[in-house]
């Protein structure tokens, strides 16, 4: 059976940013007790007229720029997010049209919270081990809704990353998916109704039995599967939705800060959410070095974990720098592009 392997990768974040400071002096809270508990400085804001859709195309054009294969010759894409644009009609379709995709394209938007996004990479790499398609992308976007005032807030970002995947005897191959697992069952940490606008959460249950208990028993699971040990991985990304979680997570499981290090954006971008630890590997993808083993586990509430042991096949490859500066917001500018996403 042909394994899979990312052949090219993407990413957008949005150039504007709110800082946590700005929030909490808002709503009369101490910024500096919420820096200390979240570990978030700032995170990202969509612009007026982006959504989800706007930067999921960014970013995988930017993931078939970087492999060099023509679109025409992707036949799958699938997209995760909880902020599709639309109820009824597919954000993946949208692309297969927009990115110029082959239109005999297995093609569809998948939800499950913050994992949403690497559930695509899953479905992608079983196309891929069946023949079924060559290349496929696999998506991550959303623009995060949060209720002013709730906790949400400071950290729910918008961002977007894409991975292209093809088989990983492919020239153009960089990291090679070597095993891929799940773990899910029914946990009422996070939710949002059809209807709302805005998502709920139960705050017992984030931390354990929910983030916490699920991605502690996935790492555990993966490496037992694949008999290895935590110090043989050099890099591990774990889902992000603020910087306190993972890193608890990290010391329990025995994983050290430079293994962590090259994937821990979330300071600086907030909790992307379908985007989030597949950004983390964008960044990682970037930096790693040939035969450097890479697990990635993330977190959709609900709940349920996507692992993945991955190694690369060549030397990280650099994607453009964005030369566009961060434009920072005061907090009712913040609160008019966020209004454009609820309305």
């Amino acid at each position: 059976m042909t394994s899979s392997a990312i052949v090219g990768f993407g990413s957008y974040i949005p150039k504007f940013r709110i800082k946590t400071h700005d929030i909490a002096l808002h709503w009369k809270q101490d910024p500096e007790t919420l820096m200390a508990g979240l570990g978030v400085e700032e995170k990202s804001v969509p612009d007026i007229g982006e959504d989800s859709f706007t930067l999921a195309f960014e970013a995988a054009q930017e993931a078939l720029e970087t492999s060099g294969i023509p679109s025409s010759e992707v036949s799958a894409i699938f997209v995760g997010s909880e902020s599709h644009p639309y109820a009824v009609k597919p954000t993946s379709g949208m692309l297969v049209s927009a990115l110029k995709l082959d239109p005999y394209s297995h093609a569809a938007d998948l939800e499950f919270a913050c994992k949403a996004g690497t559930a695509g990479v899953q479905i992608i790499d079983s196309l891929i081990r069946s023949e079924q398609a060559r290349f496929g992308i696999a998506i991550g976007t959303d623009t995060a809704q949060s209720k002013p005032g709730d906790a949400l807030e400071y950290t729910a970002a918008a961002g977007a990353a894409a991975l292209l995947m093809g088989p990983s005897t492919h020239k153009g191959a960089i990291c090679r998916i070597e095993k891929t697992l799940s773990y899910t069952t029914d946990t009422p940490d996070f939710w949002r109704a059809s209807d709302k606008p805005y998502p709920s959460h139960a705050g017992r249950f984030t931390g354990e039995p929910g983030y916490l208990g699920h991605t502690r028993e996935t790492i555990q699971k993966i490496l037992r599967e694949t008999d290895t040990k935590i110090e043989e991985i050099g890099h591990v990304i774990l889902h992000m939705p603020n910087a306190k979680f993972p890193m608890r997570i990290a010391k329990e499981c025995g994983i050290s800060k430079s293994q962590m290090e090259a994937g821990f954006i979330v300071p600086k971008i907030g909790n992307t959410y379908s985007a989030c630890s597949l950004l983390g590997l964008v960044s990682v993808l970037q930096k790693a070095k040939r035969d450097e083993r890479v697990l990635l586990v993330s977190y959709g509430s609900g709940a349920g974990c996507d692992a993945f042991l991955m190694t690369m096949l060549k030397d990280g490859v650099p994607l453009p720098i964005d030369a566009r500066p961060a434009t920072y917001l005061k907090y009712d500018e913040y609160l008019e592009h966020t209004r454009a996403l609820t309305h």
